[in-house]
């Protein structure tokens, strides 16, 4: 059972602008992004939730300790405070596709806590794999604030729309917060308590949810819980995460491939490729001429349509050393893959990780998990941009993972590599902030 909650959620209050303090999640934070956001304002919140580090940082001053520090300074000067009535907060999100022409979309949400279980118990679901770094980061922050900045993005199946039926009467009032972001989308918060909130949370039980983004926040926060319960008996504020719920049928729902970069193996051979991929895939070669904006546009739509049919990758070394990649029809997927899932096996992503980065390229799962000879791009230009300034030997380009799959194999117990999905916007960080220490209560 999915047991929702409304909260006193910590917010931004005396500031100008709050555009100038939120920011994009932590790990969509660039170093040029970082550097923007601190010259943005002395309060936004890349200072707690991707600090600057030093050479002199030690164990009494690093980023987990000054995030600490200015977190506690910004509450005690009032620059955060406190909800006065636990809430839920609908979250609506415009914005443009990237690299499309069209209308904007509009991607509605709510948020509010939920209790953490453990995957075991069949409520929450994962959808991709996660890597170890990144969770003994967000564990040592959460340790040092005692509190959630960033939205876990949460997907649940609402056919009828029910839940968004009993929160449309809040958000036909004036919005409680709003900034528009680095990338043109505007987020749009509101305010629903008392029966409002207590009729979501009880349409929210028999929901399964879905984790469409935050996979490595969710798994921090079961491990504080877990911590917890060891170190700090009867700590309930801790068995308990902020997220955002998206219902899976809204047509505001868009997911961008995030393609792959190859760098730094030994031997890599295009034409031994070519040879060897040929025993799996149909080979199209394509030939380019720069610039990629021109020819790009062209052959992403290619990709597009073979993936219709056939699952299909674009493996590009040059403007002369590019081809499409469509599986073989005669090729025996199950005997090739006995230990996929038959729901994954058709899998673009799953494809590309399983046949061609360990079978034809030697990339084993180990230096996939830590990033060895992998790196990832949501842009395809930026990513074939680094095969052509030699910091690439191969870029492969994916088309989006439909949702229905997300929600099919996570719902299975059938995770997809990591970084499979791109769910686009992301979810700002700093709209609300659940802090477990927070003296008015949860």
């Amino acid at each position: 059972m999915a047991e929702i909650s409304p909260f006193r959620a910590l917010h931004y209050d005396r500031v100008p602008d709050l555009a100038s303090v939120v920011t994009q999640p932590y790990d969509k934070i660039s170093a040029e992004m970082q550097a923007r956001y601190y010259d943005r304002s002395p309060h936004n919140l890349v200072r707690i939730i991707r600090g600057r580090s030093g050479p002199a940082d030690g164990p009494s001053d690093n980023v987990y300790t000054r995030a600490a520090r200015d977190f506690s300074a910004w509450i005690r000067e009032g620059v955060m405070s406190s909800m006065p009535e636990p809430s839920i907060y609908p979250y609506t999100q415009e914005y443009e596709v990237p690299g499309q022409r069209g209308p904007r979309k509009q991607r509605r949400g709510f948020s509010a806590l939920l209790r953490i279980e453990d995957y075991s118990a069949g409520v929450v679901h994962r959808h991709e794999e996660t890597l170890s770094g990144p969770k003994a980061d967000r564990l040592e922050l959460l340790k040092a604030t005692r509190a959630h900045f960033g939205q876990i993005f949460l997907l649940y199946s609402d056919p009828a729309g029910e839940v968004e039926k009993v929160l449309g009467q809040s958000t036909q009032a004036a919005p409680w917060e709003e900034a528009t972001d680095d990338y043109g989308t505007r987020h749009v918060v509101w305010r629903a308590s008392g029966p409002e909130a207590a009729e979501v949370a009880r349409l929210m039980r028999s929901k399964k949810l879905v984790i469409a983004d935050g996979h490595h926040r969710y798994e921090t926060a079961l491990a504080y819980r877990d911590l917890c319960r060891k170190l700090r008996p009867g700590d309930e504020r801790a068995e308990f995460v902020m997220a955002t719920f998206v219902r899976m049928e809204t047509e505001g729902l868009t997911i961008l491939p995030t393609h792959r970069l190859v760098h730094s193996l030994p031997n890599f051979d295009w034409a031994k490729f070519s040879r060897d991929a040929q025993t799996v895939f149909d080979w199209e070669e394509i030939k380019a001429r720069p610039p990629a904006k021109d020819w790009l546009p062209r052959v992403l739509g290619q990709l597009a349509e073979a993936g219709k049919t056939q699952p299909s990758v674009l493996a590009y070394a040059g403007p002369e050393r590019m081809a499409l990649l469509s599986l073989r029809r005669d090729f025996d997927l199950a005997a090739a893959l006995p230990d996929v899932a038959p729901t994954l096996r058709r899998l673009d992503v799953v494809l590309l990780h399983r046949l061609v980065l360990e079978r034809l390229l030697g990339i084993d799962r180990q230096a996939v998990r830590e990033e060895k000879n992998l790196s990832y791009h949501r842009e395809a230009e930026l990513a074939t941009a680094e095969v052509d300034a030699g910091r690439g030997q191969v870029a492969f380009l994916l088309n989006p993972t439909p949702v229905e799959a997300v929600h099919e194999n996570a719902l299975a117990g059938c995770p997809m590599p990591q970084k499979s999905t791109d769910f686009y916007p992301k979810l700002l960080s700093g709209l609300t902030i659940y802090w477990l220490d927070n003296p008015a209560g949860m």
